[in-house]
């Protein structure tokens, strides 16, 4: 991006006056000038009369009578006696400034030494009035002007330099430049106006006087845009890869003044103020311009910064008003509130190491274990900031690589969890600042845990101060009811095929990933992206253009997002929340499938399939679960056609589906048996893992964001502690060993990974299976899932490990289990079986699985 260059010069916009003539206006008050010593013999008057009358006597002015001349001079040393009286009152106003007045940070006196403004020789004409026009007053006060710098401000005229505020509520207005103060005319309805006779628009400011206030500041009407050409070719383009630098509220310094510029694309709004804190939630005095045919708004306001509260006030097509947050904002107020703050950044990382090294090795290649985490309730009350002092150290003891953060972009309702979102660019200030974020996402880094973020660019709420019909028509939800209206949530839909909308997503991806340095996006919802007929019934949707269900659009924009992160994040992945068939969600874009699209791009696809039928397995008696054997088997049919994540989310424990640990069958101790049996299974599965908090222990009862993870039941002095306590420990146990046998997270998306032993054990409930490093290194995993101690069973192994040692046992007793356990290398025997030249003789555990790796 190429910012427009700074200048120190007026704005080329130039009033109608400078581009052609006009007739003389009507007679009005003469404005009072006051001039310093030095100017006073210079400059005879600032304003003249402009009336007929007057340009009449002045064409007759060499054949006057000796007592109109008499007359003139009369009232000629009058008008200086009233100049120097009013330039004495002005000078005490300034000095004595009521007590409350509010000088905007950033903003200073204009030295009083600096050189007076030049003026014009004193015959030179004056042809134009000072006063806004009729029309650009209606419009100006209605909210729908496009080019308010066109008009206020500071312009070159015939005659000289024209001065024209708009204050609402002040009572009178001075230009101070220089040693020279010049009051303007009141014009009434907060616009007050003078014509000085000066060659060029001098350096100056304004001292705006309130009822109980002085405030002395920069004219915000004499700056040059701050956005440069290449900036709004982008944006236009929808090909803008940082929009946050240039779109919504930033602090800078411009023309050599300090303030922030306000930017909003509303290319349906006839008009667009800012409001906020500074004025009072009045924006009609602050009203942005148009910058052409992109549809973005811009004003500079001098003397504002960090910390300022606005909205923007947007004329809607239809004249009405509404008042909404920054689409852009990157920070918020904490909910309820929904006033965009005015914020920068100045945190200083410390993670440079980690981002280094996370894009030595894929993330399919590399050991991936990912603890879900709810920030608002997994400590109740806690800080980002005092999370980073217990989260990292709890998530490294217990050995995740990762952790999946429920999005932390800013949303109205707790109760959404975060998956309704109205501050796409703003960490929810629930817990804290942007920079304490920052804070956060870097502990983990220096614990050596990857961040992960839920991302969700499928759909945004309905409420009336946030996206929903922005400016007054459709803008980032699709015009088609149709399209717009998701059918689940009571939501809208993104426009994917608008440039403008994709460059905000795929922005906003890029933006979490740079500025946060964020390692993952967790996508959500992309099937309900991917087909229009997603929940829909016949006859309300409409099929794309060649006849099908797929959204063309969605596709597209999935695709343009995945490639630009990956272009410009070496080490972030992406996952897809995928729940159905669609042909490669993982495979690279510019790859076709048989169903002639390109690959979506994405790094990594949630398995909910296995999900699914896992838990539906077992959610069985045991009795019953030879019945639904397959459940457990199919998934390695599919395995293969993407890269996966096995994921236990909150979607799974929460709203009736009960904990983890409660769905297992049996009493509490076969439940827990259960439970640790499936997730010796679930490590040594094809695919990374996810688990979501507080199942971690075994937790009882259903996740709620209100309270959060029942940590009180690792309390010691609670009688079953060391039941939950025993799960957790087997968790770590868990990670660790999956850490160091590459054989278990390697080869995970290739078929030379994996290898049945027994997948038709039906009768016994046992699975057995290998895992493969790239170098052939094995891991056997048996699981079974039968109430029974099973003496003597033969598995099929492979005849060139000479013996096998037993890593995890689900069973042991340190994990809450019945200890039948192996202590001793297991040896094979010569003996076929199961399509293996040997086998081993195993005692199987009670629900439990068992990893042996070669010894």
């Amino acid at each position: 991006m190429t910012p427009r260059p700074e200048s120190s010069g007026s704005h080329p916009e130039q009033p109608a006056e400078r581009r052609s003539a006009e007739p003389p206006a009507p007679a009005r008050k003469k404005t009072s000038a006051k001039k310093s010593a030095a100017a006073s013999s210079a400059a005879k008057a600032v304003t003249r009369k402009t009336t007929a009358a007057k340009a009449a006597a002045a064409a007759a002015k060499k054949s006057a009578g000796k007592k109109d001349a008499e007359k003139k001079a009369s009232e000629k040393k009058a008008s200086e006696k009233k100049a120097a009286d009013k330039k004495a009152g002005a000078k005490k106003t300034r000095a004595g400034k009521a007590p409350d007045a509010k000088a905007p940070a950033g903003t200073t006196a204009v030295p009083e030494t600096a050189p007076p403004p030049q003026p014009l020789p004193p015959d030179m004409e004056i042809a134009v009035s000072p006063a806004v026009d009729a029309a650009d007053r209606e419009r100006l006060l209605s909210g729908t002007h496009h080019a308010p710098h066109s008009v206020l401000g500071a312009h070159p005229v015939p005659g000289g330099v024209v001065f024209r505020v708009f204050r609402p509520y002040a009572r009178a207005v001075t230009v101070v430049s220089g040693g020279v103060t010049v009051e303007l005319h009141d014009d009434g309805d907060g616009f007050f106006s003078g014509l000085l006779p000066l060659r060029e628009v001098p350096a100056y400011r304004l001292l705006v006087t309130y009822e109980s206030a002085v405030q002395e500041t920069e004219d915000a009407y004499r700056f040059l845009p701050t956005l440069g050409e290449l900036d709004l070719h982008l944006i236009a383009e929808g090909r803008h890869e940082e929009l946050w630098t240039v779109l919504g509220a930033h602090p800078m310094t411009h023309q050599g003044v300090a303030g922030t510029r306000f930017t909003v694309w509303a290319p349906n709004a006839r008009g667009v103020r800012v409001a906020g804190g500074f004025n009072f939630w009045d924006g009609t005095g602050f009203p942005l311009r148009s910058l052409g045919s992109t549809g973005v708004w811009e004003l500079f306001v001098p003397g504002i910064g960090d910390g300022e509260l606005y909205k923007f006030e947007i004329t809607r097509p239809d004249g009405s008003k509404t008042l909404r947050a920054d689409p852009m904002a990157r920070r918020t107020e904490v909910p309820p509130a929904t006033s965009s703050i005015v914020t920068s950044s100045a945190y200083e990382w410390g993670d440079a190491r980690w981002l280094e090294r996370r894009a030595e090795v894929p993330a399919h290649r590399a050991p991936l274990s990912v603890y879900e985490v709810h920030l608002p309730s997994w400590r109740p009350g806690l800080t980002y900031r005092q999370l980073a002092d217990q989260l990292p150290a709890y998530v490294k003891d217990l050995g995740f690589t990762h952790v999946e953060l429920m999005p932390v972009a800013e949303h109205p309702f707790g109760g959404s969890w975060g998956y309704q979102v109205t501050g796409f660019y703003a960490p929810t200030a629930r817990l804290g600042t942007p920079d304490d974020f920052r804070y956060l996402v870097d502990a983990l880094h220096r614990a050596g845990i990857g961040v992960i973020m839920d991302w969700v660019p499928a759909h945004f709420p309905r409420d009336e101060w946030a996206l929903a019909e922005f400016d007054g028509r459709p803008l980032y939800e699709h015009e088609d009811p149709l399209r717009a209206a998701h059918p689940d949530w009571g939501t809208l839909e993104f426009d994917f095929g608008r440039r403008e909308v994709r460059n905000f997503l795929v922005a906003n991806a890029l933006y979490w990933c740079e500025e946060f340095h964020i390692d993952g996006l967790r996508v959500d919802a992309v099937a309900s992206m991917l087909y229009l007929d997603y929940s829909r019934e016949p006859g309300q949707w409409t099929p794309n253009e060649h006849g099908g269900r797929e959204n063309l659009d969605a596709v597209a924009f999935l695709q343009e997002m995945n490639a630009t992160v990956y272009r410009r994040v070496p080490g972030v992945v992406t996952i897809a929340e995928e729940s159905t068939a669609w042909d490669g969600v993982t495979r690279a874009t510019h790859h076709k499938g048989p169903s002639g699209f390109g690959g979506l791009g994405f790094g990594l696809k949630w398995n909910m399939g296995w999900m699914h039928d896992s838990l539906a397995y077992m959610s069985h008696d045991p009795v019953h679960r030879r019945h639904h054997h397959h459940e457990m088997t199919f998934s390695m049919v599919y395995a293969y056609s993407e890269n996966y994540v096995l994921p236990i989310s909150h979607d799974e424990v929460v709203h009736g589906k009960r904990s983890l640990v409660s769905k297992m069958p049996g009493d509490w101790w076969q439940q827990r048996a259960n439970l640790r049996a499936y997730l010796g299974f679930m490590w040594a599965h094809p695919g990374k893992q996810l688990l979501f908090m507080g199942q971690e222990f075994a937790q009882g009862a259903e996740w709620s964001e209100a309270h959060g993870p029942d940590w009180w039941l690792l309390d010691p002095h609670y009688g079953a502690e060391a039941d939950h306590r025993g799960v957790r420990d087997l968790v770590r146990d868990l990670n660790t060993v999956y850490g160091h046998t590459p054989a278990l997270w390697r080869c995970d998306t290739e078929p030379s990974g994996f290898r049945w032993v027994t997948g038709d054990a039906a009768e016994d409930n046992v699975f057995a299976f290998l895992r493969y490093d790239a170098d052939g290194s094995p891991l056997l995993a048996v699981s079974h899932f039968a109430p029974v101690v099973r003496h003597d069973y033969r598995i099929g192994v492979p005849d060139d490990v000479p013996a096998w040692h037993e890593a995890v046992n689900t069973d042991a007793g340190r994990y809450g289990g019945g200890d039948v356990v192996h202590p001793d290398p297991v040896k094979p025997e010569p003996q076929g079986r199961h399509g293996f030249p040997a086998s081993v003789r195993l005692t199987l555990p009670p629900l439990a699985t068992v990893w042996l790796r070669p010894a």
